[in-house]
Parts: C-alpha cells; sequence; structure tokens
C-alpha cells in the first residue's frame, strides 16, 4: 500500500494532533509514502503560521521543519505538470473542491494510476475524503 498524505495529513506526522497516531501507525504499514510537490510549500505556510500564532511553540515548529527536510527525500514526490492541473480542475468542478485540494486529489489518483500497489489517502477533509472515495481510493 502506498501512503499518499496531503498537507494535512503531512503535519500530523511532525505535530502532534488528532489523528497522528493513526496516521503514524499506517504509515508503519506503507510501502512508501507519497506527496504532492507543493505539501512543502503548503507544509512551511502552515508551520510559519502555527509559530507566528502560539510563539510559543516556536522550537517544536523549528524542529518540525527540520525533521519535515530530513524525511523529503525518502518520500515519493508527484510533480505538477499540465495533464496534473487539468485533472485538478476537472476534480475541483466534478467535487466542488477548492484549488489545491483538486490537485492533490489529482496527485493521489495519478499515483494510483502509475503503482501497482493500492493507494491509501490520508486527508482530513471530508469533501475531499468523499471525493477519493468516488475515484476508488481507500481513504484513512
Amino acid at each position: 500500500m502506498i501512503l499518499f498524505c496531503d498537507t494535512s495529513a503531512l503535519l500530523k506526522l511532525y505535530i502532534i494532533e488528532p489523528e497522528s497516531e493513526l496516521l503514524k501507525a499506517r504509515l508503519q504499514e506503507a510501502e512508501a509514502v507519497a506527496v504532492c510537490r507543493i505539501a512543502w510549500a503548503e507544509a512551511h505556510a502552515a508551520l510559519s503560521r502555527r509559530a507566528r500564532e502560539v510563539p510559543e511553540d516556536a522550537a517544536l515548529i523549528g524542529q518540525a521543519k527540520a525533521a519535515l527536510a530530513a524525511d523529503w527525500p525518502r518520500f515519493v514526490i508527484l510533480e505538477i505538470d499540465q495533464p496534473l492541473v487539468e485533472q485538478a480542475g476537472e476534480f475541483a468542478d466534478a467535487f466542488a473542491l477548492r484549488g489545491y485540494d483538486s490537485i492533490q486529489l489529482a496527485a493521489a489518483f495519478s499515483a494510483g494510476r502509475i503503482s501497482l500497489s493500492p493507494i491509501l489517502f490520508a486527508g482530513f477533509d471530508s469533501r475531499l475524503n468523499k471525493a477519493a472515495k468516488l475515484l476508488g481510493m481507500s481513504c484513512l
């Protein structure tokens, strides 16, 4: 099984949030972890926002960013190209998704077409998970 993490799931690997333990358990079962290239920027934006909003967490956020940087080369990175953004546009229309959510979904869908292993979609948005299920993916 390939564990595809959208940014909300990816963050749960580095900061303690609800469902972090469940995600880490599934991570142990995965052959590989796949992420979309945009997850890097989205994760850094979210972590930086948290450091600004909760200054006492700044040291932990710095550690989370360092851990993400250390792990990043081990992830299967799905690149964004024109066919993927066109697919994302179709998904945005079909499932009423926000832009980056549709890109995450298109990347996970693409991973499923490339891989011989099933994709387990890890995301924490109900509309996005419903769309992933309709596309034949299992969800966390």
